[in-house]
């Protein structure tokens, strides 16, 4: 009896059902936060510090710079934190080295034995005097390559790497690409002066900037592999070694003796001094490129067109200015001071999303990927008195269906306007829309069940 009279009622349940699925499968707008007003879910919308996206510190550094082109740099984060004409594209001499010894770490065996080829001993001067088929250890010819600046060294080098000066060239620009550097173009890996002309028939001359070279010695002494190899053998004062000949099968002493002496006199100059490589070409000028390192602070200089003769020291003036700039200015900071409070974000409605109950308001939790760990507490330099800026921009609210781990804001954390980093926030598990089926399952669990 009681059956029957329920009969009506679950006819008018299933109508009202049909009618509460078609409601609800309404398309429904998504609403973003294009800008840093208060949203739907009360997350406040950080605004960001408008300014520019290069140096802060030229317009009030208080000293005067020989160099034609000079980059202060950060090098773990890879920030410039001065600059003058850093990004105007010169020749490097043999500040073109440091990339030559880090391929030829990366790449080769420090006990293999290289060859000297007819072109590497043609070589003009400074060079270790290489003759055609004499042999060389490969770690020997980097301390020549470093310490003394040898042009035959770097061409043994790069042929025993790559087989060729040209292909080698390749290697060296698609690792400047790698790590960063697209205003620069290799041709020699001894820095020598050249010009190449292109397929499209453009001429190109071997070169980079400043800030290029900043980022390049960066790289060798904080991200490669072999970093700790090439600090050692940049800092080594002296090194003396022979050359080779193959007798039998094997690799014998072939009589002649070399001393290298380190001329990097920056080594000296000043507490923390890490590494460095000087260069001289006529075109070039005096160059120089080095790195410095107190407590947490990594700072690299890069110097092109530094004076020509007489005045061989004024890189050294250079360098030495803008370190105690940095030292003096500069504070490091980690990321974490700043990171956002993942426990400030709400749920966030989901229109047309699957409930418990009908005519109940779907949402779904939201969370921060934050990428690798050894990302999220980076480290950064910032002169006195500045700030990491937070910006967060996220959906006020979604559709249905809702994927878990969807992308549905940014976090960007901003220095002097450049971001620094970018999180991201995602929801926290899946929502799925409305159907008929829902619609009856929310039917007969309230009226049958």
């Amino acid at each position: 009896m009681n059956n029957t009279k329920k009969i009506p009622s679950f006819i008018l349940s299933l109508l009202l059902s049909l009618f509460v699925l078609f409601s609800f499968m309404v398309p429904a707008p998504l609403l973003c936060a294009a800008s840093p007003a208060a949203s739907e879910t009360d997350i406040p919308m950080l605004e960001t510090t408008e300014s520019s996206a290069v140096s802060n510190a030229s317009g009030d550094s208080g000293f005067q710079l020989y160099a034609q082109s000079a980059v202060l740099m950060d090098a773990d984060s890879g920030r410039i934190l001065y600059e003058k004409d850093g990004q105007k594209i010169m020749p490097m001499a043999s500040t073109t080295k440091i990339m030559t010894c880090i391929l030829a770490l990366e790449y080769g065996n420090p006990d293999d034995y290289a060859q000297a080829s007819s072109y590497a001993a043609s070589m003009p001067k400074v060079k270790l005097g290489v003759s055609s088929n004499e042999y060389y250890k490969l770690e020997d010819l980097l301390y020549s390559l470093m310490l003394e600046s040898h042009n035959d060294a770097a061409v043994v080098i790069a042929e025993h790497i790559a087989g060729s000066t040209q292909a080698f060239a390749d290697m060296m620009n698609q690792k400047a690409r790698d790590i960063g550097c697209f205003d620069t173009f290799f041709i020699t890996p001894n820095g020598l002066d050249a010009t190449t002309t292109a397929a499209d028939g453009t001429v190109k001359a071997h070169s980079t900037t400043a800030a290029d070279l900043a980022r390049i010695m960066s790289y060798c002494i904080t991200d490669s592999p072999k970093k700790e190899e090439f600090l050692a053998i940049t800092r080594t004062p002296s090194w003396s070694f022979g050359n080779y000949k193959e007798k039998d099968g094997a690799f014998v002493s072939g009589g002649r003796t070399f001393q290298c002496n380190n001329h990097n006199a920056f080594l000296s100059m000043m507490d923390g001094a890490l590494s460095g490589k000087t260069g001289f070409t006529g075109s070039a000028g005096y160059c120089y490129v080095g790195a410095l390192r107190r407590e947490e602070r990594t700072f690299v200089v890069a110097l092109l067109a530094c004076g020509w003769p007489n005045n061989k020291t004024w890189k050294w003036s250079d360098t030495r200015a803008l370190m105690n700039y940095g030292l003096e200015n500069f504070e490091y900071h980690r990321l974490s001071e700043a990171a956002f409070d993942e426990s400030r974000l709400k749920p966030v409605k989901v229109l047309n999303g699957q409930t418990d109950r009908i005519n109940a308001t779907a949402y779904t939790s939201v969370k921060i990927d934050r990428g690798e760990e050894t990302e999220t507490d980076k480290g950064f330099l910032l002169k006195k008195g500045e700030e990491i800026q937070v910006d967060l921009q996220m959906e006020k609210q979604l559709a249905a269906p809702v994927s878990a781990g969807s992308q549905i804001g940014t976090i960007r954390y901003l220095i002097e306007g450049e971001v620094c980093k970018v999180e991201y926030i995602v929801t926290a598990e899946s929502i799925p829309a409305i159907d008929f089926s829902w619609c009856m399952k929310q039917t007969l669990h309230r009226y049958l069940l």
